[in-house]
């Protein structure tokens, strides 16, 4: 039962309208009932079954590293309001169950690189910079570039927008 308890807690209602920004999705149980009993049903879940789907923020919470969902709100809200004024950078909403989606650099996806997966921005619990960026590529995924917090993503978006 706990599983179908916590899957309820992250899914997004039927009635969820299209998001352009990761503030759009934030419509799941996870999002809105109060932190402390989101975090008690993740740890009661996570406990029985491992790892589960889950918001980056919420597994950062859950293990001390990040002070709370609306910090992680903050860093989501912040990289929509850095990509969304540039340039060839799109919000993709359906991300794994429970996370909060993603962004892509549209350009570097069949350039004259030839790539066939966008250069991708994703928020990670893996580091406390909050944030990844895939490489553009084709095949193999690469290893995620660490990035140092939004300041790191804003000085290193020329290098990652280089690749066309």
């Amino acid at each position: 039962m706990l599983d179908l308890e916590w899957s309820q807690a992250i899914e997004l209602p039927r009635f969820a309208l299209p998001a352009d920004r990761p503030g759009d999705l934030r419509q799941a149980w996870v999002h809105r009932a109060a932190e402390d009993v989101v975090l008690a049903l993740y740890r009661r879940a996570s406990g029985l079954e491992g790892p589960l789907p889950a918001p980056w923020w919420l597994r950062a919470v859950a293990s001390g590293r990040l002070e709370s969902r609306e910090l992680g709100f903050r860093i989501e809200d912040r990289i929509a309001q850095l990509l969304t004024r540039r340039p060839g950078w799109e919000f993709v909403p359906w991300a794994a169950d429970g996370e909060s989606g993603y962004w892509e650099f549209m350009p570097s996806e069949r350039g004259k690189s030839g790539h066939s997966i966008p250069t991708t921005v994703v928020n990670t619990d893996r580091h406390d910079g909050w944030i990844d960026v895939l490489p553009a590529h084709s095949g193999t995924t690469p290893e995620p570039i660490p990035v140092a917090g939004l300041a790191g993503l804003r000085s290193r978006l020329g290098e990652f927008e280089a690749v066309r």
